[in-house]
């Protein structure tokens, strides 16, 4: 398989492995959308989304696919693409993308997708180069770009389709955080962790408020991070975090 999903206690990895440089087509992200909806099926608390190739995240859409001009199939490559990026985003789970490779055109916007980008340090590019093709970003990559780092830089990355480095992406606020040591690996296994034990109910309101109140009218999405907030007071987790800080320990999250 392209893409596989494996869990180990509360986390859940969704790993990319279709050499030589996880590009997809239809069904890659077929297999993409089920391994989503596997991680979602579970006791998961966080997802993280890897490739198995130390070269590439994903090189992003099959181009030799699209040169065979059926567009219905590369339609239905992007409703499910983008069905899939939507259960993710609702989802109380957080999905992290590991970056250690080049990830472009969709295959960035996989990691676009994702509620967190870390990466491991080296030469590899980033970018959203669909216009040098005549197209466009389709798989929500102008609109994901767009509100992680405002129009002015979004549209400049996406008119010229430039490639840009991972300093450059942690800069603009694309990236998170890089690391260093042992590719990474260990220090988004040990973030993703932490997450993890942290109150599973405000993770899924902070969510919630991010992705849906985002899209709504300010006054709305005030509305509903009252709303959210009210039932966070009136939670086990909420009065367990309050007495923890007064009593100076360290809380018992139950996720209730």
């Amino acid at each position: 398989m392209a893409v596989t999903f494996t869990s180990e206690g509360p986390l859940g990895f969704i790993t990319l492995d279709h050499p030589p440089a996880n590009s997809y087509d239809l069904a890659f992200m077929t297999e993409f959308s089920n391994a989503v909806d596997e991680a979602l099926a579970g006791a998961i608390r966080v997802v993280i989304v890897q490739s198995a190739n130390p070269r590439f995240f994903s090189a992003g859409a099959d181009i030799k696919r699209f040169t065979e001009g059926d567009i219905e199939a590369n339609m239905e490559m992007i409703k499910v693409s983008q069905g899939a990026f939507r259960r993710m985003a609702a989802a109380p789970q957080v999905f992290v993308a590991f970056l250690a490779g080049h990830a472009l055109g969709g295959g960035l916007e996989i990691a676009l997708a994702c509620d967190i980008r870390l990466a491991a340090r080296g030469a590899y590019k980033l970018g959203l180069p669909e216009v040098t093709l005549g197209l466009l970003p389709g798989n929500g990559g102008t609109q994901r770009l767009t509100r992680l780092i405002g129009p002015s830089r979004a549209l400049e990355l996406l008119l010229t389709g430039r490639t840009y480095e991972v300093e450059e992406a942690r800069a603009m606020g694309l990236v998170a955080h890089v690391y260093d040591t042992d590719g990474g690996q260990s220090g988004v296994r040990e973030y993703a962790e932490r997450l993890a034990t942290g109150p599973a109910l405000a993770i899924a309101a902070i969510k919630r408020c991010v992705h849906e109140g985002g899209e709504l009218a300010l006054a709305n999405g005030l509305a509903l991070e009252a709303e959210l907030m009210e039932q966070l007071f009136r939670s086990q987790d909420a009065s367990e975090g309050l007495r923890a800080f007064v009593e100076k320990r360290k809380p018992a999250f139950v996720g209730a």
